[in-house]
């Protein structure tokens, strides 16, 4: 995967440079000072993803996020955490708080090759049909039977929505909106624009993320009173 890094400064662009000397799935192709320097970069030359500040002057990472195209991916890197949720409104891949941490970024850049690979496959894939308590997912020319129950949560990126299992991801294009309306309100709660997920799953939560398995889904603002009210409700019995 070609990446680019984009933060106005300098050492923070060299941390991230250091860190991937040592990652061989990704090839730094350029990095940038700032938004609009990347941005006309990229008018000419396809990258698959982008480590991006937020704060920057100018063009705000957020808004350079916004601007580019669906096939780049972006894992925001940042001095302040506070901005997380500001980053999984524009479908970032991860956040990364600086200094950022090898293991971290490591974990980071594997779920942005995952997600680049499905993506690559994405147009073979699509919702065919749904049923009472599963529906079917077309892909790499066959149909994958998916029971509601076992989706732990469903994450939008770019075009497409992620469904994620226990042991698989599965990628169709399709938006959030859209696959809610499948998915069975009783089971399956909206937390952020950015993530569905089965209230069936969720193994701890607290004031800002909910917790499934390894996963970790911020809870967005706009959403929050609506998930304890309903969510901790249920758990009652009310």
């Amino acid at each position: 995967m070609n990446c680019i890094i984009v933060d106005d400064e300098p050492l923070a662009r060299e941390a991230i440079e250091i860190l991937l000397e040592s990652t061989p799935e990704l090839t730094l192709v350029g990095t940038f000072g700032s938004a609009l320097a990347a941005q006309r970069f990229l008018s000419q030359t396809q990258v698959d993803l982008a480590f991006l500040d937020i704060q920057m002057p100018g063009l705000t990472g957020i808004e350079f996020a916004h601007s580019i195209s669906p096939q780049t991916l972006v894992i925001f890197t940042t001095a302040y955490s506070e901005y997380a949720i500001d980053s999984y409104e524009v479908d970032a891949v991860d956040f990364l708080v600086k200094p950022v941490e090898k293991e971290r970024f490591c974990k980071a850049v594997d779920k942005a090759v995952s997600y680049f690979k499905l993506l690559t496959q994405a147009d073979k894939q699509s919702i065919e049909q749904c049923a009472d308590d599963y529906f079917f997912v077309k892909s790499e020319r066959k149909f994958c039977k998916v029971r509601f129950a076992d989706v732990l949560f469903v994450e939008g990126l770019k075009d497409y929505v992620v469904i994620q299992l226990e042991n698989q991801k599965i990628i169709t294009r399709m938006n959030l909106k859209g696959i809610s309306a499948l998915l069975p309100s009783a089971m399956f709660m909206r937390v952020s624009k950015s993530y569905i997920v089965n209230i069936n799953h969720i193994d701890a939560f607290d004031n800002n993320d909910i917790y499934i398995g390894s996963h970790e889904i911020a809870i967005g603002e706009s959403f929050r009173n609506e998930f304890f009210e309903i969510f901790v409700k249920k758990q009652r019995g009310v």
